[in-house]
């Protein structure tokens, strides 16, 4: 049947370049080319290449590439971006030409200031729905937490995407939980996004040329989430002469090093972020002066480019974390975490090499190697260990497109992802009355193959069609635990074990996963969108706090855990006004969910040898509604958002114990039925920036004490059903200026300074409420904040 299902994939993609092949009477000869900046030669997507003869176009992909398909003669082509100068050349076409257009920044200009790096009217016309770029010009200019740029919560103003609490780690995307995103750093999978345990994100924004939420629209290319795809993309490094950046913060300091390298066909990029916070809590109270949170991170890449059809690069990243809170800080909660210190390091690695066949196809090879290494430990000398575990992803892919004419685009391709996952391993530290203990490593082949057709029908239609084929191989050496029928998966219900050995196949898990979208032009600036999406998540966190913590353990699926498989339905509506000054779009969705992870009351799912006799797995339903007004032009620029967006799960395994809320559907634990977002610029002239933004949720679901009983003098807090409370709702008012220099004074040196404050009002936004029980009483409960008080940041930018 798996056979079956791969021939049909493979012959539609035959089909397909087939059917797409132009007609006799079309001449071969393409017009193509690469669109870079002028100044810092770096590829600009969505730049339109318009023909002014025959009114067709196309826009650049994301490394600036371009092909039209056209007959034999002269052409006048006009290319157009917002925040360039445009450009019209007359091209005569004769043959297949490969060209290099350098576009100028018109930034001086301030009817032409950046909000994303894609084309003007590209929410309109693009096929796609439910996909969001930013530009890291735009990133910057959002106020952040101790000033730092932070890549990841910029996404948190945009609709569809919350998190559960100031701090937390990830994100949550339309209903979705953090571990159903896929995070890509040119192509490697970030497993943490996070440095501080959650506070920052571990991108250096220095590096970032643009990153993309898809959340709606995710192409076959892409699989292996069940909610959403944030593909960020590191910038190319400087070709024409060595450059130095770098800034200095209260939290972090960062340097960088860009250049050409032997007759500029070799090019790199070094990048470092350090932050040197505990000098600042000396300053603290005494009760946090012994915390320590620390975190580094060093992101490299290297491009060679021996001809126009020939580029490779590699891309590396390495990060480190540790973070260790002061006991006396956590003695109101009754947490004693003197000797605890965490740690998680990620380790990452990509190898492209791209191939400009023809004018016609591309060929892009891939290499990918991804480690992350969480660990906690406690030096106490008695009790000493370390707490460990690991995921090694390592992944080969190749993609091919094809041009076959104006109207169809192609793409294909194959993937192969190689798993190994260590969930726990404890090591006792030198006379420790600890013993050591080791779980099973879990080892699993994930295939995939997949093909896409961008189908312009007329101008008004057009059709994005795409197909995955995806399959899990779970492989030995491993012992699979055989439990009693007809009783409830306990350890004591385990009545033998099968064993597999080492590379032996002993279950499979997978399917297909079409991928439609719909655009039909109702007016000129207008477009209404529809699409469908199924993805297959075969990787996942499980935790049973509502933060996952960077330590917190993941489980690949098995003969015991199945994949979660998504359905998303959505609609849209996009609307541009004339000269795209303004854009406005809504889009409603709806997503089932098979086979959602949650969890038993009470679950221990550290050390366990058994996670399945802790897991349940049920169903699930999100649905929602998406607003955005945006401004483009003028001296004020920004958006206003705002999200509808329920998500809720049904737990109704056979048995008492496999239920949750018995039976009966209940809200996740991001659930936030109510988000609003606002961000704005205004720039009075060109050296000042003047920023604000702010949001507002509804509180996240929490489970509190239904009532209290006496049992023995003591009291004992009663829990009836899950997630049925709320804490309060959040909203938070941020600020920050930017001074530049005068861009009309060319100076080796460039500088900026930026001045800061996250939650100017001091709102005290409750992370969670938690009652204190002792044996007389039972407290009526603590809200407890993170930040319950305004943060002022200044930071200094650098450039030569």
């Amino acid at each position: 049947m798996r056979f079956f299902y791969f021939t049909i994939v493979c012959s539609w993609l035959i089909f397909s370049v087939a059917a797409a092949q132009p007609k006799s009477d079309q001449s071969n000869h393409s017009l193509t080319g690469y669109i870079r900046d002028a100044i810092t030669k770096k590829p600009i997507q969505g730049v339109t290449v318009f023909i002014t003869e025959n009114r067709r176009g196309v826009n650049t992909s994301r490394d600036g590439f371009f092909v039209i398909p056209l007959p034999d003669g002269t052409y006048n082509v006009k290319f157009t971006h917002i925040g360039f100068r445009p450009q019209t050349h007359s091209i005569v076409l004769n043959k297949t030409v490969l060209t290099e257009i350098l576009l100028e920044d018109d930034s001086k200009d301030l009817e032409e200031v950046t909000v994303t790096t894609e084309a003007p009217d590209r929410n309109v016309k693009k096929v796609e729905l439910g996909v969001t770029q930013m530009s890291i010009k735009t990133i910057r200019r959002i106020p952040a937490f101790m000033g730092e740029a932070d890549v990841v919560r910029s996404l948190l103003l945009l609709p569809g995407v919350t998190t559960v609490g100031e701090g937390a780690p990830g994100i949550n995307v339309r209903g979705g939980s953090t571990d159903q995103n896929l995070v890509l750093m040119d192509d490697a999978p970030i497993f943490n996004s996070s440095h501080l345990m959650g506070f920052f994100s571990v991108f250096n924004p220095d590096i970032v040329r643009d990153v993309t939420l898809n959340r709606g629209g995710i192409a076959p290319s892409m699989g292996g989430r069940a909610a959403s795809v944030l593909d960020i993309r590191v910038k190319e490094p400087e070709i024409d002469k060595l450059r130095v950046n770098g800034g200095i913060g209260i939290v972090a300091s960062r340097l960088g090093l860009e250049g050409p390298l032997f007759n500029k066909k070799l090019s790199f990029l070094l990048a470092g972020r350090a932050s040197f916070n505990d000098f600042l809590f000396k300053l603290m109270p005494r009760s946090i002066r012994e915390t320590k949170a620390n975190f580094y991170d060093l992101t490299t890449k290297l491009k060679f480019q021996p001809s126009e059809k020939h580029t490779v690069t590699f891309t590396g990243y390495t990060s480190h974390d540790e973070f260790k809170l002061a006991s006396d800080s956590l003695s109101t909660v009754e947490v004693n975490a003197s000797s605890t210190v965490f740690e998680y390091r990620t380790v990452n690695g990509t190898l492209k090499w791209n191939y400009f066949i023809n004018d016609r196809f591309n060929l892009t090879t891939t290499a990918i190697y991804s480690q992350y290494r969480p660990e906690t430990s406690a030096p106490d000398p008695a009790n000493a260990f370390r707490l460990t575990s690991e995921i090694l992803h390592r992944q080969l892919k190749a993609d091919l497109s094809y041009a076959a004419t104006s109207n169809h685009q192609l793409q294909g391709g194959i993937s192969l992802i190689d798993y190994y996952l260590q969930p726990n391993k404890l090591v006792p530290g030198f006379q420790s009355n600890v013993l050591p203990k080791a779980m099973p490593i879990e080892r699993a082949y994930e295939l995939a193959v997949y093909a896409q057709d961008e189908w312009k029908v007329n101008e008004a239609f057009s059709i994005l069609g795409g197909i995955r084929y995806s399959q899990l191989l779970n492989r030995g050496p491993a012992s699979v635990p055989i439990y009693q029928e007809g009783v409830p998966r306990e350890p004591e219900t385990t009545s033998s074990s099968t064993a597999h050995t080492k590379g032996q196949i002993y279950h499979q898990a997978g399917g297909i996963e079409p991928r439609l979208a719909l655009r039909w032009t109702v007016a000129e600036g207008q477009s209404i969108k529809a699409g469908y999406n199924r993805l297959r998540q075969y990787i996942h966190l499980i935790t049973n706090t509502t933060a996952a913590l960077p330590v917190s353990r993941w489980k690949l699926s098995d003969s015991f855990v199945k994949p979660q498989i998504a359905d998303q339905w959505s609609v849209g509506y996009f609307k541009n006004t004339a000269g795209n000054a303004f854009e406005a779009s809504a889009e409603v969705y709806y997503k089932t969910l098979q086979n959602a992870i949650d969890f038993k009351d009470g679950a221990e799912l550290v050390l366990n040898p058994t996670p399945e006799t802790e897991l349940l797995q049920g169903t699930g339903r999100a649905y929602g509604l998406e607003t955005q007004l945006r401004k483009n032009k003028g001296h004020w620029i920004g958006w206003v958002s705002y999200t509808y967006s329920r998500s809720f799960y049904t737990i109704n395994g056979p048995f008492r114990e496999e239920k949750v809320n018995n039976g009966i559907e209940y809200p996740t634990n991001f659930d936030k039925p109510h988000t609003l977002n606002a961000m704005t610029t205004f720039r009075p002239n060109s050296r000042v920036n003047v920023s604000f933004n702010f949001t507002y949720s509804t509180g996240r679901p929490v489970t509190q004490p239904y009532a209290r009983a006496r049992v023995n003098g003591i009291v004992v807090p009663i829990y009836v059903n899950r997630n049925q409370q709320r804490i309060p709702d959040y909203h938070r008012l941020d600020f920050a200026v930017e001074f530049n220099q005068n861009p009309a004074q060319k100076r080796q040196w460039e500088r900026s300074w930026v001045f800061s404050i996250y939650n100017v009002y001091a709102r005290k936004n409750a992370y969670s409420v938690f009652f204190k029980v002792n044996s007389a009483s039972l407290s009526d409960g603590y809200k407890l904040s993170v930040f319950g008080s305004a943060f002022p940041s200044l930071t200094y930018n650098f450039k030569f």
